[in-house]
């Protein structure tokens, strides 16, 4: 048997059983784009609060022997030390100005002795080479430098590497491992600081990093139109539906017809017009004219 064969409610019911697998499964994705919304609106919300916040010493955000909370993160803080300028690193492959660009990595010894990565800003590659042509100095010796506080970004996911002196992301544990073991006891590996100012300024510095986006994304508009896209489903089996038993119907009457001898009942044929045959016709009356 065929599925024209099938009885109708047989149809009909896979129609429907269609349409509420399809539903699910928007479903599933409606909520998915909701979640992504909720935890972007946390990220926006977290960094309204926080960006411009007045400086504080590290301390109050990251008291020795404890770890950044995740609702410090972007929190400016207060340091007061020296950079070790000799453990400076690059990150490489940074998307800045339209460039695989290098950010500048210097750990910075507070004056507690403990240690803080600090991303100076970014710095572009060189003319001739990959490697950047000048790279701006820290300053040395006593500095007071304010940054905003990041946990460490994670291994890539691709396995790379990077050569001697560079890194390929932020990864606190990966910068202790290329730096001097004295400086690798000291640092803080729950959080790093993205520079904001240094005293005194150096007379150059690198670019300095964006800041972050305030674009809450498309995930609410996707989560909608999923929703749309399961009612749609059940719209268009009503319609197949409905359609079905327009011709059903239709050729039962015919068939009633035919027993009783009499010609078929005549229906209306619905004409369609397309674009091209409207515009003729607009052509003929205006000749006509």
């Amino acid at each position: 048997m065929t599925r024209r064969d099938a009885p109708a409610a047989v149809r009909w019911t896979a129609y429907i059983a269609v349409a509420i697998v399809f539903a699910i499964a928007c479903a599933f994705l409606s909520d998915w784009q909701f979640t992504r919304n909720a935890h972007r609106t946390e990220q926006l919300e977290l960094i309204e609060q926080n960006y411009d916040a007045p400086p504080v010493p590290l301390e109050q955000v990251i008291p020795a022997g404890d770890e950044l909370s995740a609702a410090e993160e972007w929190r400016p803080v207060v340091l007061t030390g020296a950079y070790l300028t000799d453990d400076q690193l690059l990150a490489r492959n940074r998307a800045h100005g339209g460039t695989a660009a290098y950010e500048v990595l210097v750990p910075f010894r507070l004056d507690d002795g403990r240690v803080l990565l600090v991303d100076r800003g970014w710095v572009p590659p060189g003319e001739e080479q990959a490697e950047p042509d000048d790279i701006p100095a820290a300053p040395e010796g006593e500095a007071t430098v304010i940054v905003r506080l990041r946990p460490g970004e994670p291994l890539p996911g691709s396995g790379r590497s990077a050569p001697e002196g560079q890194v390929p992301t932020i990864h606190l544990q990966t910068v202790a491992d290329a730096v001097d073991p004295a400086t690798a006891d000291a640092l803080e590996l729950s959080a790093y600081g993205i520079m904001v100012s240094e005293d005194p300024a150096p007379a150059t510095r690198p670019q300095a990093l964006e800041s972050p986006s305030a674009d809450p994304g498309p995930h609410l508009s996707y989560a909608i139109q999923w929703i749309l896209f399961a009612l749609m489903g059940f719209v268009f089996i009503g319609y197949i539906i409905r359609t079905e038993r327009a011709h059903r119907r239709e050729d039962a009457e015919d068939a009633a017809a035919a027993r009783a001898g009499e010609a078929p009942p005549t229906r209306p044929k619905k004409r369609r017009r397309d674009a091209d045959a409207a515009a003729e016709d607009e052509l003929v009356d205006t000749a006509g004219r």
